[in-house]
């Protein structure tokens, strides 16, 4: 097993990795177009893990300018309970420190208990000071 940097040719194993994972939702956010771009925009910021020629897990980031944000830390049943997870988000903040990125923000659904319990066991604070609003322009949910 080792970790390499996401590159666009993943994007068929990243689906089937998504669609096989509950609490995953895909979205349009995630079609190859708009993987893409997320790509380009943040390069060298998003990661899998990979063994035997299958990706077993991965790991996207981005930021803003002031804050980095993680999507989709996704580790395949058959790998977990070896670290898999914390190696590749730590790839991640790793990454986003060395271009000056402090502070990293996860979103996580309220009813994906194996990932909230997840993010605070790796001491991660769960927000209760702020709310979480969401506009879409195009009026698609699934956007």
């Amino acid at each position: 097993m080792y970790i390499r940097e996401m590159a666009l040719s993943d994007h068929p194993q990243l689906i089937e990795l998504f669609s096989c994972t509950p609490g995953v939702t895909l979205r349009e956010a995630d079609s190859k177009e708009a993987t893409t771009i997320y790509l380009d925009r943040n390069p060298g910021l998003s990661f899998v893990a990979e063994s035997q020629g299958k990706i077993i897990g991965c790991v996207m980031s981005g930021h803003d300018g002031r804050r980095g944000y993680l999507q989709h830390l996704i580790v395949s049943p058959t790998a977990r309970n070896q670290g898999l997870g914390e190696k590749l988000f730590q790839r991640c903040l790793s990454a986003l420190a060395n271009i000056g990125i402090d502070k990293t923000h996860i979103f996580v659904f309220k009813d994906n208990s194996l990932a909230n319990t997840f993010w605070t066991a790796k001491g991660w604070s769960l927000r209760k000071d702020i709310n979480q609003y969401s506009y879409t322009h195009s009026g698609d949910e699934n956007a």
